[in-house]
């Protein structure tokens, strides 16, 4: 990839709340393709993890650092919440109002909302009001906003939870397709089956460390740690 932010290095980061370790220490660093998967039972700190990457939650100690300066980098990536937020407009003026918050054009704004529609199968809704769109099509619009950008890298917090089967498969094909296209996926997931489908490597956290960091044929094949295996098992993990 091309001029890219990435790679994004975390450097003995740690994250605490009133006293309490949510996250850490950890030492990672996220390459610039493919697909990230984070793993771990709840409240394990994925999510804190996930926006620590994108800047969203700050650590208390350790340093987070981008291929280039922070203040660019904030600009080369997006991130989709697992409750999709969105704007009191038209599915279409969601998807163009962050290129027009970079001063595009109208109708050029337009134009390339219009393509991301199609990519995303919501095409012919661009004049509904996005209020009143399903949970599957509010994550597809979600996601088409945040692809709109053409960022070096995606974070998503659970992209396909309390979705059905069919959302599931189109939201996970958009998401190979923003990898086809050279986007870096960060996602964290509670579903293990979406794991082997989508996951290159995969992050397993338990109790706020990182446990396993590795490809995903070699976790899902043999875990190195017993709290993995145990949560790859179905058990309850503590």
């Amino acid at each position: 990839m091309v001029n890219s932010i990435l790679p994004l290095r975390l450097s003995n980061v740690k994250v605490t709340k009133r006293g309490k370790t949510l996250v850490g220490p950890i030492d990672l660093e996220i390459g610039a393709e493919g697909i990230t998967v984070i793993l771990g039972p709840n409240g394990s700190g994925k999510t804190t993890l996930l926006r620590l990457m994108n800047g969203l939650e700050r650590p208390r100690e350790g340093t987070i650092s981008w291929n280039c300066p922070t203040a660019d980098a904030h600009k080369k990536q997006a991130f989709v919440f697992q409750t999709p937020v969105m704007l009191r407009r038209t599915v279409l003026e969601n998807i163009a109002y962050p290129l027009q918050l970079q001063k595009m054009p109208e109708a050029a704004a337009t134009r390339q909302a219009l393509q991301i529609l199609e990519r995303v199968n919501l095409t012919g809704s661009d004049k509904l009001n996005a209020g009143y769109l399903s949970g599957g099509e509010k994550q597809k619009l979600a996601l088409a906003r945040a692809l709109v950008t053409k960022p070096d890298i995606l974070f998503l917090d659970e992209p396909t939870a309390n979705l059905d089967g069919s959302s599931i498969r189109e939201i996970e094909t958009i998401i190979k397709d923003a990898v086809a296209s050279n986007i870096r996926v960060v996602m964290t997931t509670h579903d293990i089956g979406q794991g082997r489908r989508l996951a290159d490597d995969v992050l397993f956290l338990y109790q706020g460390t990182l446990h396993e960091a590795g490809s995903a044929k070699s976790f899902f094949e043999k875990t190195a740690t017993k709290e993995a295996a145990s949560f790859l098992a179905g058990d309850i993990v503590e």
